[in-house]
């Protein structure tokens, strides 16, 4: 008999699986408005999965969400009614299958197929099953014959269900750099990320650090962009790794590096740095002081202060004083040499490494985080010495939130000028005076930093 009673428990034992996990992390991210790293992290935290059931989950919660806009088209037209009104755990037991079908070579697709039907046959009864199976064999079918929207008909249509990214985003990145940019841009946002590490170059080289990658057998590459930076290419649990342990790495996207590059703090300054957590730009700037100075890392939450502090310890760094504060009210007694704003902001310059966010944000999000951005550089430009800098950055690739809010703030503030990147990192990363990187030339994230210089 079938069983429609959606609050009812599955057995234990069915969520006791990878894709069982992955089904139920699926559905909860679905009716919430968590983000799927969060409740992914939660979940790991409390399983018993092996390292290997651990990485699955992983793959496939973080590929259905990449992936969502395909899979979905595909399933629409194989599910007879409407497939965005089907219940979760079908919808997402669906998702994974199919998931593993197109991406995932070493999976067998009835090994797939199988697990997913049993997965609604114990949750919701054999009707729900018997239609997933029903799906899932058809498709299978028909794989190599799926169609997608006609490129020459709608281009905006055909990249976004492709790409799996929505429309409004995908209209924008044609405007703005042409179809085959885009669509390189959209190609690089999918892939799934790697991990980059930067070498603490108070304790250590990156030539210790290779040969202690090369020893352990990880997959690396240096980054194209900065060359302290190691691209970690196989997945790894990093607290396993020597070099973390002993706080030789640092965690830290090249294009954030970058940014502290930017703002060049001298050893014997006074630098702060309004949005701090987890302490990454914090700790690379005292590295870049040789550890002289004062390094203030501000933060909005209490909750994430010890983190920062943790960062330092380990790092072997003691300039850094990290204190919780809102960084629109910070009103510290002595003024800096230099102020950095590392703003909150839409995030969609980081789409591969949180897939989520392209379906969570919308055009209205960054006109939203551009006024909390504005007045965050406005106030910051009071915490600046006569003669110091401020460098305000992002992990967006929108000019709403990038040079949009520069050209506001020196409307408002002609004390300040632009001093252009050119002068303090590489060209290749550099654009009309500004630091700006994109994931499919650079490998780092979308991110933007300007460096403004106060008067004397």
């Amino acid at each position: 008999m079938s069983n429609d009673n959606s609050n009812e428990q599955a057995p234990e034992s069915i969520f006791d699986t990878a894709r069982g996990v992955a089904v139920k992390l699926l559905s909860r991210y679905e009716n919430s408005d968590s983000y799927i790293d969060k409740l992914l992290d939660g979940e790991l935290r409390r399983s018993e999965l092996s390292a290997a059931d651990r990485a699955l989950v992983t793959e496939l919660v973080n590929g259905v969400v990449r992936w969502q806009g395909r899979l979905d088209w595909i399933l629409t037209g194989f599910y007879h009614g409407e497939f965005a009104k089907c219940l979760p755990i079908v919808k997402n037991a669906l998702r994974i299958a199919l998931y593993q079908m197109l991406f995932l070579s070493k999976i067998p697709p009835p090994a797939a197929i199988n697990e997913s039907v049993e997965i609604v046959k114990q949750f919701k009864g054999d009707r729900h099953a018997g239609i997933v199976n029903g799906v899932l064999r058809n498709v299978l079918r028909n794989i190599n014959n799926i169609r997608y929207p006609d490129r020459g008909e709608n281009e905006v249509l055909h990249l976004s269900v492709h790409s799996s990214h929505p429309q409004w985003m995908v209209r924008r990145y044609v405007d703005r750099y042409g179809a085959e940019e885009a669509d390189a841009l959209l190609h690089a946002n999918n892939h799934r990320p790697m991990i980059t590490l930067r070498v603490n170059t108070l304790k250590t080289t990156r030539q210790f650090i290779e040969d202690e990658l090369n020893q352990a057998s990880i997959k690396y590459e240096i980054s194209p962009v900065h060359d302290t930076s190691v691209l970690i290419t196989s997945l790894r649990d990093l607290r396993s790794v020597r070099a973390w342990t002993e706080g030789y790495v640092t965690v830290q996207d090249a294009s954030a590096s970058l940014a502290v590059r930017l703002a060049d703090p001298q050893p014997g300054q006074i630098v702060y740095d309004l949005c701090a957590a987890p302490g990454g730009k914090s700790i690379f700037a005292a590295e870049l002081m040789n550890n002289q100075g004062k390094v203030v890392a501000l933060e909005l939450y209490e909750s994430k202060v010890p983190f920062i502090k943790e960062n330092a310890e380990r790092t072997g760094v003691s300039i850094i004083e990290a204190v919780q504060g809102d960084a629109l009210t910070f009103s510290p007694k002595q003024l800096a040499d230099v102020v950095l704003v590392d703003a909150p902001c839409s995030g969609l310059g980081t789409l591969s490494k949180k897939p989520d966010i392209k379906w969570r944000r919308t055009i209205d999000d960054i006109r939203k985080m551009a006024k909390r951005q504005l007045e965050l550089i406005d106030h910051a430009a009071g915490l600046v010495k006569p003669g110091g800098v401020l460098v305000y950055s992002t992990c967006t690739i929108e000019p709403e939130e990038n040079t949009d809010i520069v050209a506001a703030f020196l409307a408002d503030h002609p004390e300040f000028t632009v001093e252009p990147a050119e002068n303090f990192v590489s060209p290749d990363v550099c654009k009309d005076g500004f630091l700006q990187t994109f994931p499919h030339i650079h490998k780092t994230d979308g991110a933007f930093a300007a460096r403004l210089r106060k008067k004397a």
